[in-house]
């Protein structure tokens, strides 16, 4: 029952998360990607800390702890973050979100690699069928290998990189609140975007007087919404159930942002991406374990309702 609640959960960040890549596709094309990235997620960090006081889980962490906040935040805050907004202005929402479903797959493979998780001929199956459909989604609407656009890749570096993140806030929860840890992550990650956005965009904080008040509740909603609530609730989840479990969810993300690119910015949406979109979730459900898993359950549960008869 308890992990059931933290499913539903899921469900409602992932809707969040999903609608969040077009709206994000909106906010780095009104300003400059890199110093808006970092101001909404210096945002993002204090609502975090906000709740974090109100639910008095507040403490300074160790020096270990330390550690694997600055690890975490290298990898989950400032590539992905850097990498996703950079990437959008370069590439459709609709192929980023796709690209993004890749995030339980690649999480698998990583859990194999540094938690010990078996390998099994169904997982293999499933990380050809994800590239496969990363492939599909990719070459959607161009005109082979030679015009692949560079945004696609780096949408693929930042699901890489918040992956790999995953196993670090799993080692971390074992003595740090995974929600203590994101809102730590994401002040730290704020802070090193923003010395980048100095660097790179000269003139980034000059392009915040250009935005308008729609764009601005764009801003807000998604920094509150999906990078404060979404990442406190969904690091929480990895503490509670484990990052291969978690990440399975991310496969409604990304047809809540395939849907949100069509409905909020009129994209339009090739046979290319629903093929793309279906050798994805194939290769999430086998690549990340869930359906070894439900297996698993189906022939314990006829085993424990024989040996009950």
């Amino acid at each position: 029952m308890k992990n059931t609640r933290i499913y539903l959960i899921l469900i409602g960040v992932m809707l969040i998360w999903g609608l969040n890549v077009p709206l994000l596709k909106i906010i780095v094309d009104s300003f400059m990607p890199v110093t808006v990235t970092a101001i909404r997620i210096f945002t993002a960090s204090i609502c975090v800390f906000v709740l974090l006081f109100s639910l008095k889980l507040f403490r300074i962490p160790t020096l270990k702890e330390t550690i694997y906040i600055a690890g975490g935040g290298l990898l989950n805050v400032v590539c992905h973050h850097y990498f996703l907004s950079v990437g959008l202005t370069m590439t459709t929402s609709t192929n980023g979100g796709l690209i993004l479903g890749l995030g339980p797959m690649l999480t698998a493979i990583l859990s194999i690699l540094f938690l010990n998780q078996r390998l099994t001929a169904l997982r293999f199956t499933g990380f050809v069928l994800g590239l496969t459909g990363v492939g599909f989604t990719i070459l959607a609407g161009s005109k082979g290998i030679s015009s692949i656009n560079m945004g696609d890749l780096y949408i693929f570096i930042s699901i890489f990189t918040q992956a790999c993140s995953f196993i670090i806030i799993k080692k971390a929860c074992k003595t740090l609140d995974p929600r203590l840890m994101t809102g730590y992550m994401l002040f730290f990650g704020s802070l090193i975007l923003f010395i980048i956005s100095l660097i790179l965009e000269p003139n980034g904080l000059e392009s915040l007087y250009d935005g308008t008040p729609a764009v601005w509740a764009v801003f807000f909603t998604s920094a509150i919404l999906a990078t404060a609530i979404g990442h406190m609730t969904y690091n929480y989840a990895i503490g509670m159930v484990g990052p291969a479990e978690t990440s399975i969810f991310m496969n409604l993300s990304t047809f809540f942002a395939l849907a949100g690119s069509a409905l909020i910015l009129k994209e339009a949406i090739y046979p290319a991406h629903l093929i793309g979109l279906f050798f994805i979730v194939s290769g999430v459900i086998f690549g990340s374990g869930a359906y070894e898993e439900f297996r698993f359950r189906n022939r314990r549960n006829k085993h424990e309702a024989s040996s009950s008869g």
